[in-house]
């Protein structure tokens, strides 16, 4: 079932040295679609296999919190390959400049990468596709039905997409392969990572501290995945809604990471249809949305009718207009806000529900939906862990822009953009244990939702 997953990216002929797998997106050893296919190209071959890590010193707006856990992982892998036989190198700098120099340098047989549907990752592997002299392969590691293949167009919603995800289920949804022990063993030199060297020289702001309730790497995957099936199945529909309850998976940096297979999770977690709605339909309709959509972080990506929604209330008052600094800070009148936002500086991962509340009151009390989406990617980006992913970029234009959502009844600001309110939250959980746990019991006390309508 491999090859049903693979893109040819260029179709240059196969090189004389090993093969080189550039690991991106999917930062894992085990089900790993992309490594395994790396690796059957490379038995084919009878060839070395080696795999790269290539980290820019900046990338978009995440900080040194997503960089530690994203770096503890890498050396776990680093580790796990090591046993296989199969050397592994993390190395600072730019892909599209550093695949093809060591390709070339390798005389490597072929390239092989994983599949990611944003728009820098992406050009990435064009640049890599033109300078490359070797063949060069894509594989959808992420996704249980690759992405190009569930639909060939930008879906309307879940209801579009749900059908095509469902009738491949049977054929996508099987056990996934294992890496092998790599028996032709590569004797030349490689780059040895200096991991010092690599966190020295990232460009990221390091007051976004790591958090420490939440391990990073495959094997603290799959211990949070045993809990969630072990103690937590049983009340995950009727409190998943629920921010006061710990109830859901916490599953979403791991599989933002790459650290952890959805296939996996949802070969588990059977039976469980709310959670796999979330984990298949939702998550690959997020891609879908990214790799079909060039505008997917911008006012131009929302649908036709929300656009001229949102423009015919342009002008509508503000009740309140905050600042950067001051959304931020959580430093709003708004107590749930703020308390929402100080969860996810905190731990970085604010509840689902809450970030629903969070980005359409950012859309509320801003200026326009333009700077409201900016202000809402910039902070879930540098605080939240799985930041910088389709499924946040298709939460906030979901939230701002009324993406895979039909039109609601007409307000101001909002035009027919779907609404949400303090006293909504007040109906599905208790507000003030909410307040209280990130704010503290005063600020609890003060919260009167009727304020927030």
């Amino acid at each position: 079932m491999i090859s049903s997953r693979v893109r040819d990216l260029n179709k240059k002929e196969k090189g004389n040295g090993p093969v080189l797998f550039w690991m991106d997106r999917e930062r894992r050893m085990r089900d790993n679609w992309a490594l395994v296919r790396a690796q059957q190209l490379a038995l084919e071959l009878e060839r070395p296999l080696l795999v790269v890590y290539v980290l820019p010193a900046v990338f978009l707006d995440s900080a040194w919190r997503q960089h530690h856990f994203m770096i503890e992982g890498l050396k776990e892998v680093e580790i796990d390959l090591k046993k296989k036989q199969i050397p592994f190198s993390a190395v600072l700098g730019d892909p599209s400049e550093l695949i093809p120099a060591l390709a070339k340098k390798l005389d490597a047989a072929a390239v092989i990468t994983d599949f990611s549907p944003l728009r820098v990752p992406r050009k990435w592997r064009s640049q890599i596709a033109r300078h490359l002299a070797v063949r060069f392969e894509e594989v959808d590691a992420r996704n249980i039905v690759p992405c190009w293949l569930a639909s060939p167009k930008q879906e309307y919603g879940a209801y579009t997409l749900r059908p095509k995800i469902h009738r491949a289920l049977e054929e996508y949804l099987d056990d996934l392969q294992t890496v092998k022990k790599h028996p032709f063993i590569w004797s030349g030199r490689f780059v040895r990572t200096d991991w010092d060297k690599i966190v020295s020289g990232l460009q990221v702001d390091r007051t976004v501290e790591p958090i420490d309730w939440l391990k990073p790497g495959e094997k603290a995957a799959v211990k949070v995945l045993k809990v969630f099936l072990e103690e937590k199945k049983k009340n995950y529909s009727i409190k998943r809604n629920d921010p006061t309850q710990d109830a859901l998976s916490n599953l979403s940096p791991y599989l933002h990471f790459g650290m952890i297979s959805a296939q996996r999770i949802a070969l588990m977690a059977e039976g469980m249809d709310d959670f796999l709605e979330e984990l298949i339909v939702r998550r690959e309709l997020a891609d879908n949305y990214c790799f079909y959509q060039p505008f997917y972080d911008s006012f131009k990506g929302f649908p036709e009718w929300a656009q001229k929604s949102l423009n015919e209330h342009r002008a509508d008052e503000r009740s309140h207009v905050y600042s950067v600094e001051q959304w931020e800070n959580a430093d709003t009148h708004d107590d749930l806000w703020n308390a929402a936002q100080m969860e996810m500086v905190r731990t970085g991962k604010m509840h689902g529900y809450m970030r629903m509340y969070w980005c359409k009151k950012i859309l509320e009390w801003t200026k326009t939906p333009e700077e409201a989406q900016k202000i809402a990617i910039y902070l879930n980006d540098k605080y939240e862990l799985d930041g910088r992913d389709s499924s946040g970029y298709v939460g906030i234009a979901w939230s701002i822009g009324g993406l895979h959502d039909r039109a609601w009844t007409e307000r101001e600001v909002y035009g027919k953009v779907r609404y949400m309110n303090a006293n909504g939250c007040k109906r599905k959980f208790d507000v003030k244990a909410y307040i209280q746990k990130h704010l503290g019991s005063d600020q609890a006390e003060l919260f009167k939702p009727d304020l927030c309508k």
